[in-house]
């Protein structure tokens, strides 16, 4: 991998890695559409560092309260009534299901899974999925002619079997072309929750999968044509952008619609559909390479 190509790729996971659209199948298709070897799944893993630390940065107030309050809960009976410290649970339990696919399919999620044609039909799924949560959402707050706005859940209101849903949600973005955050911003709407809580949760739910499976991949960097000098600057670089990202998408979905994330993966899925079946694009397009 050149110098070029990691900065490209780093730039690309920075700025996908907290939006709805998948920053592995952007990975994975700015690769084949470059005409480049795939950076891989360890590739992938070890660059989402950087985007999780910006995560770690941006929200250091709320993790530095919520870690505080959890490990006081370990030994003050009183604290374990604290919502910090419940919140503390809730990400350790939600974290679970995709801790154990992710290692279950590991062979899958380096392999098979990583085939154009899949990630065309998860994007194109995963953003019905997400415009139906989007409309409900909207609808409840809204309200309508002869129907008051509904109240939707905050974070408050976060329960166990909650927290295990969004896990359950979390663990589908194994597969390219799903997304972490579609995934769970989607089932939180579903849910029943705010779209500022629903994005609020899955950022922090994510650090622990992000940052374990980070550094397991480590000792796969420097294999094939992926060495360790690239990786590095790839991950400084989407950092940068991840930051800017995060800030930039907590205040959009304050005002906005997901319609817009919506109608673009609906519309790349069908252009990757269409660039495959006219056999411009390999669905294995780059795996030789490594």
């Amino acid at each position: 991998m050149s110098w070029f190509e990691s900065f490209i790729l780093g730039l690309v996971q920075g700025l996908t890695e907290f939006l709805p659209i998948s920053s592995s199948a952007h990975l994975r298709l700015t690769a084949a559409f470059a005409g480049w070897h795939d950076p891989g799944a360890a590739f992938t893993a070890i660059t989402q560092i950087g985007t999780e630390t910006a995560v770690l940065i941006y929200f250091r107030k709320d993790i530095a309260r919520i870690v505080s309050a959890w490990f006081r809960s370990l030994t003050d009976k009183a604290m374990r009534s604290d919502h910090d410290a419940q919140m503390g649970w809730l990400v350790i339990i939600g974290s679970i299901p995709i801790g154990v696919l992710g290692i279950t399919l590991k062979d899958q999620i380096e392999g098979p899974f990583r085939d154009l044609r899949l990630i065309a039909t998860t994007l194109i799924v995963m953003g019905i999925v997400l415009g139906i949560a989007d409309r409900l959402a909207a609808r409840d707050e809204e309200g309508g002619k002869h129907r008051a706005p509904r109240h939707r859940k905050t974070l408050q209101e976060l329960s166990v079997k909650d927290g295990l849903i969004y896990g359950l949600c979390q663990a589908m973005a194994l597969i390219p072309g799903v997304s972490r955050s579609g995934a769970t911003i989607s089932g939180g709407l579903l849910m029943g929750y705010t779209r500022e809580a629903a994005a609020r949760y899955s950022f922090l739910l994510a650090i622990p999968a992000v940052l374990a499976s980070g550094l397991f991949e480590l000792k796969d960097a420097g294999e094939g044509h992926v060495s360790w000098g690239p990786t590095i600057f790839a991950t400084i670089v989407a950092f940068a952008v991840g930051y800017a990202v995060i800030a930039w998408f907590m205040k959009f979905i304050t005002t906005k619609s997901f319609m817009p994330f919506v109608i673009y993966r609906i519309i790349l899925g069908i252009l990757l559909f269409v660039l495959v079946g006219a056999g411009v694009l390999s669905p294995h397009a780059g795996e030789s390479g490594g």
